[in-house]
């Protein structure tokens, strides 16, 4: 069994059929086949079963699939490391977050760690999701994913830092304007701006709402937080967000008390396997980043 052994099998894995991976390996398929045949021999059982049109991982290959998985994308991320030690760098930070996390939470530490680290190279990966972070996250993609916290997903740690507590975004204008806070009833006549479909934070909130016995209509949908509170400032309906640095000028939160607050923070692999440099970019943001700060998590 060997290295090139395991990257073609998660190739296969990935691709479910093995002329594709020989296309994109620039090899022959028989080549391919070689390789599965090889780790199927040495496992002593088969890895894939053969379909009309590619193939389907057994039992067995989904086993190896994980560990594979995670050997080799341990074993690039040291490799990577080592690279960067090599050449005197100053090592390399990879964040996935979505980017209205990026704007109102992260700007202030990520400025600051640059300003101690001006060497350092920080990647950043747009997430659609905080479960796709976490995925990324999971599958050596990235070594920090800043999200809201949720269900445990194997294989990743999830790290409060901030509470967030709700508030409805409305405009200086809306008759609502004039509240300090609003009552479960207040919600009934909202013109609400739904939040994305799937997303933790509407998951979050729905849960939250039927315990009260609301069900909101929707008038409009968004892709995050962001294009919520512009639809709110252009007068399109009300955004039901959670508190954040950074409002439209025309906007005014009204407090929602009854809500529970929202928890967001980071998602690594292991923090006890985290670089001195990854660690100490964790730390600042979620030194900088606002909000009421969750009280220390041990390691």
């Amino acid at each position: 069994m060997t290295l090139d052994d395991l990257r073609v099998f998660l190739a296969v894995c990935e691709a479910g059929n093995l002329s594709a991976v020989a296309r994109t390996m620039s090899c022959s398929q028989s080549a391919v086949s070689q390789h599965i045949r090889r780790l199927e021999r040495e496992v002593g059982l088969a890895l894939f079963e053969r379909l009309p049109r590619g193939v389907a991982l057994t039992p067995a290959g989904r086993v190896l699939r994980r560990g594979a998985a995670d050997g080799l994308g341990g074993l690039d991320a040291t490799l990577r490391l080592l690279s960067e030690m090599e050449r005197g760098e100053g090592g390399t930070v990879r964040i996935t977050t979505g980017a209205t996390s990026v704007r109102h939470f992260l700007a202030e530490g990520v400025a600051a760690f640059r300003a101690r680290h001006p060497e350092a190279v920080l990647e950043f990966q747009t997430g659609h999701s905080s479960t796709q972070c976490m995925e990324a996250v999971r599958d050596h993609d990235a070594d920090l994913a800043w999200v809201t916290m949720g269900p445990p997903v194997h294989e990743v740690e999830q790290r409060p830092a901030l509470e967030l507590p709700w508030v409805l975004a409305v405009r200086d204008d809306d008759p609502l304007a004039s509240r300090t806070h609003l009552e479960p009833a207040d919600l009934a006549a909202i013109r609400y701006i739904e939040l994305p479909e799937r997303s933790t934070s509407r998951t979050w909130l729905e849960t939250h709402l039927a315990g009260h016995g609301i069900r909101l209509a929707a008038s409009a949908g968004v892709a995050d937080w962001d294009t919520a509170l512009l639809l709110a400032e252009l007068g399109i309906g009300h955004a039901l967000v959670p508190a954040m640095p950074g409002w439209g000028r025309r906007l005014r939160p009204i407090a929602i008390p009854w809500l529970p607050a929202l928890t967001v923070g980071w998602a690594v692999r292991q923090w006890r396997a985290l670089s001195p440099l990854v660690l100490e970019f964790a730390e600042t943001v979620s030194g900088s980043a606002g909000g009421t700060a969750v009280a220390d998590h041990p390691r």
